[in-house]
């Protein structure tokens, strides 16, 4: 087994920052290991930890979030204000308890999020209704996963090598082929890892930014004094989710994202986004799954990948949810979209479970 890439800060090799602007590693100070920000951003396997930590992470002394529009008036005149996307929103009641169920995307465009009114009035209602919102895992959590992802996901010696056949090893080589330095890092990671990095490459293409991810918007609109967020799974049980795939079904992970090339890749991703615009959680989960079922090389691992890295977490965040939520105390969860559609998604788990959900 390759070893760990757990050596202290400064004595780790120069780790790489992947930026929205450069699309390329970009090395920081020489013997500081910073691991990559903005990674594996949009798909339902990927977990919000993945995401740029520094976009959820509240600066020393922040500005006033701009004053979300959440009367019910309309003006005559003046110019047009641009209107938020609709978003997969759900309201799941069971009596007098509510929760309000709200699919994201990691990353997004600036338009997504009009500074006059960021989210539909239905959404924001709801957020100042909710004592509670819950997240995939805390903020707090998040500004250490950093740290954790370096040390589980890397290794101090070039160990994706020893992890992959030599044919997928030279794809791998073509791929990164106009990025040496980003090569050169990735000869570090483990298979689950570098699945992450490829696909997050192919999604800072398409223009994404990882500030404009729904849960950093959620968190500047998030108003209330004695509001709390919350983390509906723990950072040990999000990574763990990927160390515990066997080596096997990480090589799928990352067969399965080197499939096409990046600019059908970027295709896929702006496809995505438009769905979650229009706000169908159920469409958005069967062009995933048909996407899925497209790139699998091998269906029966592709299978258990699935199962581990979205169907299990599915039910660890209902039966959070649920245990946070209170009768005429509602909680507002905040996750990754496409965990919401399909017979064996949170929407329909939550139905198992006696709750009444129907669109927000």
């Amino acid at each position: 087994m390759p070893d760990s890439y757990d050596k202290p800060r400064f004595s780790c090799a120069a780790f790489a920052k992947t930026t929205a602007i450069v699309l390329s590693f970009v090395l920081f100070t020489a013997g500081v290991s910073v691991p990559s920000a903005g990674f594996a951003v949009v798909g339902s396997r990927t977990p919000q930890a993945a995401g740029d930590a520094g976009s959820a992470a509240a600066p020393a002394n922040p500005a006033s979030p701009p004053r979300a529009d959440r009367s019910d008036g309309t003006t005559a005149s003046g110019p047009v204000r641009a209107q938020p996307p609709r978003m997969p929103f759900y309201v799941a009641t069971k009596g007098t308890t509510t929760i309000y169920v709200l699919g994201t995307l990691h990353v997004g465009f600036a338009s997504d999020y009009p500074p006059e009114q960021p989210f539909r009035k239905s959404i924001l209602a709801a957020l100042d209704a909710s004592p509670t919102l819950a997240l995939e895992i805390s903020p707090d959590e998040l500004l250490l996963s950093q740290d954790d992802v370096n040390r589980y996901g890397m290794c101090r010696s070039e160990c994706l090598i020893d992890y992959l056949p030599d044919s997928m090893w030279k794809k791998v080589e073509t791929r990164m082929r106009g990025n040496p330095a980003a090569l050169k890092e990735l000869r570090h990671t483990r298979p689950w890892l570098a699945s992450m990095l490829i696909e997050t490459y192919d999604t800072l293409k398409a223009g994404f930014q990882s500030e404009y991810g729904t849960e950093a918007q959620l968190q500047n609109v998030y108003l209330r004094a004695r509001g709390k967020i919350v983390g509906l799974e723990t950072l040990n049980e999000q990574i763990s989710t990927f160390t515990r795939l066997t080596s096997a079904q990480q090589r799928e992970m990352l067969a399965q994202d080197l499939v096409q090339t990046p600019a059908e890749n970027v295709v896929d991703v702006k496809e995505l986004h438009r769905l979650w615009r229009i706000g169908d959680a159920d469409a958005l989960k069967a062009w995933d799954d048909a996407k899925s079922n497209k790139l699998a090389r091998n269906p029966a691992l592709a299978a258990q990948v699935d199962n581990r890295v979205v169907y299990e977490r599915n039910r660890r965040f209902v039966a959070r949810m649920v245990g946070l939520a209170a009768p005429d105390k509602p909680v507002f969860v905040a996750i990754g979209a496409l965990h919401l559609g399909g017979p064996r998604g949170v929407l329909e788990l939550l139905r198992k479970r006696g709750f009444v959900v129907v669109p927000g």
